[in-house]
This record gives C-alpha cells, sequence and structure tokens, in this order.
C-alpha cells in the first residue's frame, strides 16, 4: 500500500551461485537467470512501443492536422495522450502495490493496443483524440510500472545501468520513430497507430510467459478495495482534467481571458490544493508527503520536471525548424531529427553505466544541464548550416540520455524501498506532466510570437492562413508552397518563423540555467547495493507451490 510501510521482510541477502552470501557481489541467482532476462525483455519491449508512440507522432502531426481537419486543435491532439496518462498515474502505483505489478501492466499494454485502434479508425479530430485518451491511459501505467518492475529486479546501485538499458529502446524509438511517422505521414498516416497493434502482442506474449512475480500482501477481497484511495483520486483526477485542460486550450481555443479557460484553472488549483490537504489526514495516500520531506528527492523532482519541457520542447518544434526553415519533407524532418535521438541512446546507457560504477549522481545531474544550457544556447543561433544542426543536436541529446538514466536512483536515495510504487507514480506523473508542459508553454510562446510579428509578411492572404495558431500544421505545407512563393515573401515568412523558434531557444536556456543551479540542492547520499523487496520474481520450484514457501527469493539481485 503505497500509504503505509509495507511488511518488511524477516531478513534481506543477496544470492549467489544459488545460496545466501551476505557480503559477495550480488549475481543473478542461479537456475532462473533466463526469467529476469525474460521479464527485462518485456520492459524494454514495452519502453520502446510507448516511447514510439510519442516521438512517432512529432514529425507528422502538423501533416495529420492538416489531413483530418482541426489545425487549433493540434496541441490537444498531442497533449490529450499525456493528459490521461498523467492523471491516473498515481492511482496506477497504489494498485500495483495491492494487486500486484502483473495484472495491472496487462490492463495497460491492452488500453494501449485498443486507444492505438481507435486513433487509427479517427474519421474526425474528436475521434482521434479520444483514441489517443484512452492510449495514454495505457501508456500512463505503463510508464508507472516500468519503472516499478524495475526497481523490483536490481538494487539501487544497478539501477541506473539496467534504468539507462531500458531507456535506450525508448532511444531507439525516438530516432526511428519520426523518420518511421515522417514515412507513413506522406503515405498513410493511420499505420502510425496501427504499428503499435502487433508490438503490443509481441509485449503480453512475453509478459505472460515470463513474469511471475509475487503479489506482495496477501489480503483479499474487500480487504484489498479498502486499501485505494478513493476520495484522493477522486478529487486528483478531475482536477488535474480541468487544469491541464486550461492549459493546453488557453490561448488556443479561446484567449486566456476567457471564463472558458479561467473557469477550469481555477477549478483545478483549488483540486490540486484540497488533494494535498486531503493525503495528510487519510490512511491510505496515493501521494505520501514524505516523498518530498527531503531536498534530495524533491529536487531531483523538480529536475525531472524541467527536463521533461526541455525535451518534449526540442521534440516538438525542431519538426518546424526543419519543415518551415529548411523545407524538408516529414520524412526528411523525421531524418533530420536522428542526431538528437543518436546522443540521448548513447549517453542514456553512458549515464547509467557511470552512475552504477561510482554512485554519484550529482555530477551526472550538473553534466546533463550544463549541456543542455549549451545546446539550447547554440540553438539560438541556428541557421541553415547542416553541420551546426546536427551538432547542436548531438549535445542536446547527451543531456537529456544522460538525465533519463539518474533521476529516479536519486529520488530513490532517501527513500525506503517500500516507496518504490508511490515514488515511481509520482517520478512518472512529474514527468509526463512537464511533457505537457513542454508542448504547451513552447506553443503559447511560438504563437504569441508569430502573431506578433505577422505584419511582417506582406502576402494579405498568407497571414490570414499563418494566424491564430495555424502557423506550426502549416510548417508541413512548406515543401510543397515554398515553390510558388514570391522570393520576397518567402523569406519573410521564414524570418517570422526563426523568430518564433528562437523565442523557445531562450526559454529553453533559462530553464537550463536554473536546473543546472537546482543541482546544488541535493545531497550526495550513498545508493543501497542490496534488494529488498516483496515483488520479486517466483522461483521456479516456489511457483510449483503455489507461491506459499516461506523462503520466497525477495527480487533477482544482480
Amino acid at each position: 500500500m503505497a500509504g503505509q510501510q509495507p511488511q518488511q521482510p524477516q531478513h534481506m541477502t543477496t544470492i549467489s551461485g544459488g545460496t545466501e552470501n551476505k557480503s559477495a557481489k550480488p549475481k543473478l541467482l542461479a537456475g532462473h537467470a533466463y526469467r529476469f532476462w525474460g521479464i527485462f525483455a518485456a520492459l524494454c519491449i514495452l519502453s520502446f512501443i510507448s516511447a514510439l508512440d510519442v516521438a512517432i507522432i512529432t514529425t507528422a502531426l502538423p501533416k495529420i492536422t492538416a489531413d483530418i481537419g482541426g489545425s487549433t486543435q493540434y496541441v490537444w491532439i498531442a497533449n490529450s495522450f499525456v493528459v490521461a496518462s498523467s492523471v491516473l498515474q498515481p492511482l496506477v502505483g497504489q494498485l500495483a502495490n495491492i494487486f500486484g505489478r502483473k495484472s495491472p501492466l496487462i490492463v495497460c499494454v491492452a488500453l494501449f493496443a485498443l486507444g492505438s485502434g481507435v486513433a487509427g479508425g479517427a474519421h474526425n479530430p474528436g475521434m482521434l483524440i479520444a483514441g489517443r485518451t484512452v492510449q495514454g491511459v495505457g501508456a500512463g501505467g505503463i510508464y508507472v510500472l516500468l519503472d516499478i518492475v524495475c526497481c523490483d529486479l536490481v538494487p539501487l546501485r544497478e539501477r541506473g545501468k539496467y534504468v539507462g538499458l531500458m531507456n535506450s529502446w525508448a532511444g531507439v524509438a525516438a530516432g526511428i520513430g519520426p523518420v518511421i511517422g515522417g514515412a507513413l505521414a506522406d503515405s498513410n498516416w493511420r499505420w502510425i497507430f496501427y504499428l503499435n497493434i502487433p508490438i503490443c502482442g509481441l509485449a503480453l506474449g512475453v509478459i505472460l510467459l515470463f513474469m511471475r512475480l509475487k503479489t506482495g500482501a496477501q489480503d483479499k477481497g474487500i480487504a484489498k478495495l479498502r486499501q485505494i484511495d478513493y476520495l484522493g483520486n477522486f478529487i486528483f483526477i478531475p482536477s488535474m482534467i480541468a487544469l491541464l485542460y486550461g492549459l493546453v486550450m488557453g490561448g488556443i481555443a479561446h484567449p486566456w481571458s476567457s471564463w472558458r479557460i479561467i473557469l477550469p484553472l481555477v477549478i483545478g488549483i483549488v483540486g490540486w490544493i484540497s488533494f494535498h490537504i486531503q493525503q495528510l489526514y487519510t490512511n491510505v495516500p496515493s501521494v505520501p508527503g514524505r516523498l518530498f520531506s527531503n531536498r534530495t528527492s524533491a529536487t531531483a523532482y523538480v529536475l525531472t520536471f524541467t527536463s521533461s519541457i526541455l525535451v518534449q520542447a526540442l521534440s516538438y518544434f525542431l519538426p518546424v525548424f526543419f519543415q518551415a526553415i529548411l523545407g524538408t519533407t516529414v520524412l526528411h524532418s523525421g531524418i533530420n531529427f536522428l542526431p538528437f535521438a543518436i546522443g540521448t541512446l548513447v549517453f542514456a546507457v553512458v549515464g547509467g553505466v557511470l552512475l552504477s560504477k561510482f554512485g554519484a549522481y550529482r555530477p551526472l545531474h550538473g553534466t546533463a544541464f550544463a549541456l543542455s544550457a549549451i545546446a539550447f544556447g547554440l540553438l539560438t543561433i541556428l541557421d541553415t548550416s547542416t553541420a551546426n544542426w546536427v551538432i547542436f543536436q548531438l549535445v542536446a541529446g547527451a543531456g537529456s540520455g544522460i538525465v533519463m538514466s539518474c533521476l529516479l536512483p536519486a529520488i530513490m536515495a532517501a527513500l525506503p524501498e517500500s516507496d518504490v510504487a508511490a515514488a515511481s507514480a509520482v517520478y512518472s506523473f512529474v514527468r509526463t506532466f512537464g511533457y505537457i508542459w513542454g508542448v504547451t508553454m513552447p506553443s503559447i510562446i511560438f504563437n504569441g510570437v508569430f502573431d506578433k510579428n505577422l505584419p511582417l509578411i506582406s502576402l494579405g492572404s498568407l497571414r490570414n492562413q499563418l494566424k491564430d495558431g495555424a502557423a506550426y500544421a502549416f510548417a508541413s505545407e512548406m515543401h510543397h508552397i515554398r515553390q510558388t512563393l514570391d522570393p520576397r515573401v518567402l523569406s519573410q515568412v521564414v524570418e517570422v518563423y526563426m523568430r518564433s523558434l528562437r523565442a523557445i531557444w531562450w526559454v529553453g536556456l533559462g530553464i537550463s540555467i536554473l536546473s543546472f543551479f537546482a543541482v546544488f540542492l541535493q545531497r550526495g547520499l550513498e545508493l543501497r547495493k542490496e534488494l529488498e523487496t516483496e515483488y520479486g520474481v517466483v522461483k521456479d520450484e516456489e511457483g510449483s507451490r503455489g507461491n506459499k514457501g516461506a523462503d520466497a527469493e525477495k527480487g533477482v539481485t544482480m
């Protein structure tokens, strides 16, 4: 239960060669290493598919919105996914403690596949948003459970290495996703979503074959249901939906001064405050206050939020640079985005390995945000030089990759292992909440600066096409119309796009610098080398006894 301390194992051991050894270097338990790697393979597949869905739509979104309509709804098409995923994450963390990890994970993968089918068959923006919402519910649970299960498998000191390896598959998806998205957008964008279904089927097969995990506390029926924080979730979920709706649609669907934006923002903020007050008094909190009671974990959560903003801003607006400024097709903009993905992929693994070897997360955090600051600073002087935008992306990707594998271990360093589910759920929520801001905040900046500079474009009919938030979707059409425009008008349009993007890069630079200095608020705590969990892998002979053995293994240690 997220709000109570789970019963701790009577003793904690590391396993070496199939026998207890409290001083030996942890190794895989002899006899079922295959089960560990089977479970880890399932985690990597799910990391890949959940990241692929996000990455694949970044380059294709302008084309999809131009084809299906709803040019003013592109932010909501993107953010309906992350809104749905974020609002249920604290509940998923609590359910994972109550019902175990496997059953919630199966349900989440199935929901993700269902939402993919709905989105792929969409004939209007409303149906597409509905499909993306169902996808988001499933993906949100997957995000949480990936981190939780990984924490159940390996000790904290080793966790960065495996989180980095798992996230490297997300890096692969981030690399090929924009290319696949661009190719499919130019042919049949519906397969962007249909592609998820067979991969989800593969993941479910691996889960059913290998994932035999203990379920922790043995409460049954009504006793389990009583452990859910019903009131907290009743307050939290609608409050967050209202708050995020206001943030996403403000300045796009309605002016910020409209009551249609102010009202949901007020409801969301009041609900948010009420939720945290309620969490102080309930016996089964979804988000225990102790998660934020130390400056190391609290700072790591802040850094998770800011790093998510930076990554998402690059993912959604670098394609605009390629399409509107360089005049590339959607497909080629995805190819041009590969340096960022490659940098993220390589340095996610490097960061995790360095963390496991030295156990020091603060230098890695500082390096990551320093690289991010350098990258955004360089982007402010970005031009059409190929060498420049390749190198700038590699630097940004390096910073993104390092921080990707090193934040969750820092959060857990000051918390007991019994808080794994709750801490991981909050980590996932903060990360996806940052992703929402990473689209919404740059969109507000981009649209505001673009509309302010519209008078620079002398062609009145083109100004009307680009105003009121339509410039983002229009970027995908620049490849086709630039040859028909007067060179002087084309130069004016490119200049307005450049000014709008440059404003985003300046804000990213500021966030990177603030995050760099925030790193120094963390304490350098030792990362635990031993594993203690109620939710580890079931040994083969234990499973044949119905999981009743008193000597049940408490996890797989590496």
